[in-house]
C-alpha cells in the first residue's frame, strides 16, 4: 500500500540558501527574475560567484530616472492614501515617473504581489533597493511617508512603523521574530510619546535599538 504519512524532510541548508537568494534578487533588480535565478543557482552549482551585481552595472548606463526618495514621495502622493492599489494603476504611475521597469518587476516577484497590491509592503521593498540595511530602509520609508512639511524631523505613526519593520525583517530573513518583538516593545515603552509617533532619530541614533 502507498505510504501517505511520510514525513517531509527539509534540507538544513535550504532556509539560508533561499534567504541569500532573496537578498541578492532585491539588491540586483534583474529584469528577468527567472533567467537570473537560473544563472544564480547555475553559478553556485559550479562553485562560482553568483551574478549579484551585473544588472546594477547595466542600469547605470540606462535612460531610466534615478530612483530617489523624492520620486517615491511623488509616487506615494499619487497613491493617495490608499492601502491597496491595482497593479495596472501602479504600473502606469511608475511608468509616468520613468522609473526602471526591471525594478518594478523585481519587487512584484519578491513580494509575490498579484493584482491588488498592498502599497506599504510594495513601498518598503522599493526602499530596500536604496537602503540595503533594515535601518536605512525604514529611514527612507519614514521620509517618504512623513507628512511634516514644517521642516521638522520625519515621523510616522508607530503602528505603521511596527507593520513595516515586521514585514521588512520577515523578507530579510536574518532576524528572529522574537528579536523584532523585543525591539518593538522597547521602542513602544521607552521611546514613543503621547502622540504615538516615531522619528527617524528614535531608531537610528539610539544605541539601544538594533533593528538588524
Amino acid at each position: 500500500m502507498p505510504q501517505t504519512d511520510k514525513q517531509i524532510c527539509i534540507p538544513p541548508e535550504l532556509p539560508e540558501l533561499l534567504k541569500q537568494f532573496t537578498k541578492a534578487a532585491i539588491q540586483t533588480q534583474p529584469p528577468d527574475l527567472i533567467q537570473w535565478a537560473a544563472d544564480y543557482f547555475g553559478a553556485m552549482s559550479r562553485g562560482e560567484i553568483p551574478p549579484e551585481r551585473e544588472q546594477s552595472e547595466r542600469v547605470a548606463s540606462s535612460t531610466w530616472a534615478e530612483l530617489t526618495p523624492d520620486l517615491l514621495k511623488i509616487l506615494h502622493s499619487r497613491v493617495g492614501g490608499r492601502l491597496i492599489i491595482h497593479v495596472n494603476e501602479l504600473a502606469q504611475m511608475w511608468k509616468v515617473l520613468n522609473l526602471p521597469t526591471h525594478l518594478f518587476n523585481s519587487v512584484m516577484n519578491v513580494g509575490r504581489f498579484t493584482e491588488d497590491i498592498e502599497w506599504l509592503k510594495f513601498l518598503a521593498l522599493v526602499c530596500s533597493a536604496l537602503g540595503v540595511t533594515i535601518s536605512k530602509t525604514l529611514k527612507i520609508v519614514c521620509e517618504v511617508l512623513s507628512s511634516d512639511y514644517d521642516g521638522g524631523p520625519p515621523r510616522i505613526p508607530f503602528s505603521t512603523f511596527r507593520f513595516l519593520y515586521a514585514y521588512v525583517a520577515q523578507v530579510d530573513g536574518e532576524i528572529s521574530a522574537s528579536q523584532v518583538s523585543r525591539m518593538l516593545s522597547y521602542i513602544e515603552q521607552e521611546i514613543i510619546g503621547p502622540d504615538g509617533l516615531i522619528k527617524v532619530s528614535d531608531f537610528t541614533q539610539n544605541p539601544k535599538i538594533r533593528l538588524e
